[in-house]
């Protein structure tokens, strides 16, 4: 029997699917004809184009990993903690644009994949999730290591299943790779039980098309619709335009660029978005939001069209909802319908892929420009930019936002990025200028510390001439740091940039603007970075002044693996400008003169991280 579940926000759900991967699949190694259901599994991996799994073996996955080895197409990464698992999957998928795959086993096996799991649903994140199950006798037994993994997951899962016969196992994991990909991307899990991978089964393997009644991940926008977007473009004075995740995820980015070209609208992007438009074009504004550029905010609240594309209006990204963009009408193309008018009600809705929306409507845009307004958009950045780090003295101090921007000039500002959650996060995405689409690798919506190191690892296997470099905190690398071992032994060459200023610098941040400078629980007490590298095999330095890092950086790029740089930042730097949670989205703390104190225009008061 074959039970699945399914979030109620993706009920909705439709027809026909290939496989994930790109080429000729690995060469079959079992007569599926007289195959175990485990064996079935790797079958339907190497059919789907997987190269590469992340996983941690245990007693109710025994027979899958016991299937293994028949498998000379597919690599098996051994990790060190479940929970590395399914970012490894998750960075993968967001580096490659393919679903990622991790195993775990049943009970504490499955559970550490949970925080991965809910991390790629938020972000739209393709990731096809296989877990052991005990033996379906068993079921609701209490028996050793049982959890309802599917009862678990089924908030933060785009599908869920429980497979307790073999033959069952095939035509569950094709539609499995099928949901993950297919409109919103998402994750799904697949629990199998042990007996159900045990048992011989003659099913044939299913073709690569699924078929789901009922299920429609691709919505189109009406013609009607195309047509007043269109027209509100045309008579906008002042219309921004919202570089999102989804056009990443849709490779809209030439599209977006045509549009851009055509009515000469500036751009501004979500923390996500970063990339998705190159951030040398003229008419890149930059990132938007709480730590966004102050000039952009203040020209969101002055815009009169908002065109937002492939994003869904987080808080992070409106500020105060009541105050946000009142002058503006707005435009909201989007993937997932339930996206539309959920958090800002708009004056004309685009459901569908972003590939297909945009190509639909550029003919019916008016080649315009909107030179007095980006006139105005220079004039409220003046001399402002965050980029113009480099001329602010140092005075031989070390501070992350020197860090991040010389990592961007050494690198020429090619390498892909990854990184952790917090204060270094907000300075890679303000110094770090992105330029092409999955460029930058982080958590947005769930901002899961521990992210970035398996991340990492997943980028580096879908990506294996790129150069990566991680920026994590001090707090958050600690998290998931015995992924260290795993880079040792696969033998995976990657950067590690630790920002290491001894607190949760976020949360100290916080404490310090709204909680009257009681630390409570910042404070880290950490180990020698560089030495826990040089533990693990690996390189370790450490960087005190700003004059080292040239030195340092070329000493990562000439080692042969991997490398943990011990940047010793500035304790207490906090990161600008600063929307406060619950204000006016132009309401922000300024960056303080030199010498001076944060400004803004207040009252400030005090709230939850």
């Amino acid at each position: 029997m074959t039970k699945a579940g399914a979030s109620p926000k993706t009920a909705q759900t439709a027809t026909a699917g290939a496989p994930s991967g790109s080429g000729a699949p690995p060469e079959r190694l079992t007569d599926t004809a007289k195959c175990t259901g485990a064996e079935l599994v790797w079958e339907v991996l190497a059919s789907e184009g997987v190269d590469v799994v992340f996983g941690y073996p245990g007693g109710a996955i025994m027979p899958i990993y016991d299937a293994l080895h028949q498998q000379r197409g597919i690599r098996h990464v051994l990790v060190r903690h479940e929970q590395g698992a399914a970012h490894m999957a998750d960075g993968y998928a967001r580096a490659s644009g393919k679903v990622g795959v991790c195993l775990a086993t049943s009970g504490p096996g499955a559970t550490n994949l949970v925080t991965g799991i809910a991390t790629a649903m938020l972000d739209s994140s393709p990731i096809v999730c296989i877990t052991g199950q005990v033996s379906s006798h068993l079921l609701g037994s209490d028996a050793f290591q049982e959890v309802d993994i599917t009862g678990v997951t089924l908030p933060i899962t785009k599908h869920n299943y429980l497979v307790t016969r073999a033959e069952d196992i095939a035509p569950t994991l094709r539609e499995a790779f099928f949901i993950a990909r297919s409109g919103r991307p998402g994750p799904v899990l697949v629990d199998i039980t042990k007996d159900a991978q045990q048992a011989t089964t003659g099913a044939a393997l299913p073709p690569p098309t699924v078929r789901r009644p009922g299920y429609r991940p691709n919505p189109t926008p009406s013609e009607e619709a195309l047509e007043q977007a269109a027209g509100l473009i045309a008579a906008a004075e002042r219309p921004l335009l919202f570089c999102g995740h989804g056009i990443l995820k849709a490779e809209a980015s030439p599209l977006l660029m045509e549009l851009v070209e055509k009515t000469g609208i500036p751009v501004a992007s979500t923390l996500l978005g970063l990339g998705g438009f190159p951030a040398r074009h003229p008419l890149s504004l930059g990132m938007m939001g709480m730590h966004g550029e102050a000039w952009v905010n203040t020209a969101i609240q002055e815009s009169d069209l908002i065109i937002a594309l492939g994003m869904r209006f987080d808080d992070r990204v409106t500020g105060n909802l009541k105050t946000f963009a009142r002058k503006a009408k707005k435009i909201h193309a989007e993937i997932d319908p339930s996206e539309l008018n959920k958090n800002v009600p708009v004056d004309v809705a685009l459901p569908g892929d972003l590939h297909q929306t945009l190509t639909a409507l550029l003919p019916r845009v008016e080649r315009r420009t909107c030179a007095p307004w980006t006139e105005h958009i220079q004039s409220l950045k003046g001399t402002a930019s965050v980029r113009d780090i480099q001329y602010m003295p140092h005075h031989g101090r070390l501070h992350a936002a020197h860090v991040i921007h010389d990592l961007w000039w050494l690198t020429q500002g090619k390498a892909t990025m990854v990184t952790d959650v917090g204060q270094h996060q907000m300075w890679e995405a303000q110094y770090y200028r992105h330029e092409r689409p999955r460029q930058l690798i982080t958590s947005g919506g769930l901002g899961t510390m521990g992210f970035a190191l398996p991340a990492a690892i997943g980028a580096r296997l879908a990506r294996p001439d790129d150069e990566i470099w991680l920026v994590v905190g001090d707090g958050g690398f600690q998290m998931t740091a015995c992924e260290l071992s795993t880079c040792a032994q696969e033998g995976l060459k990657l950067h590690v940039a630790i920002i290491n200023n001894g607190y949760l610098g976020m949360v100290r941040q916080w404490q310090q603007f709204f909680y009257e400078n009681r630390y409570s629980a910042t404070p880290l007490h950490n180990p020698d970075f560089a030495k826990l590298a040089e533990a693990h095999g690996l390189q370790g330095l450490r960087v005190t002044r700003r004059e080292e890092i040239p030195e340092m950086v070329a000493k990562a790029r000439g080692h042969a693996g991997t490398t943990v740089i011990d940047f010793r930042v500035e304790r207490e730097d906090s990161v600008y400008p600063m929307v406060p949670s619950g204000a006016d989205l132009d309401d922000m703390i300024r960056r303080p003169e030199p010498g001076g104190e944060a400004q803004g225009s207040g009252p400030w008061t005090s709230g939850a991280v």
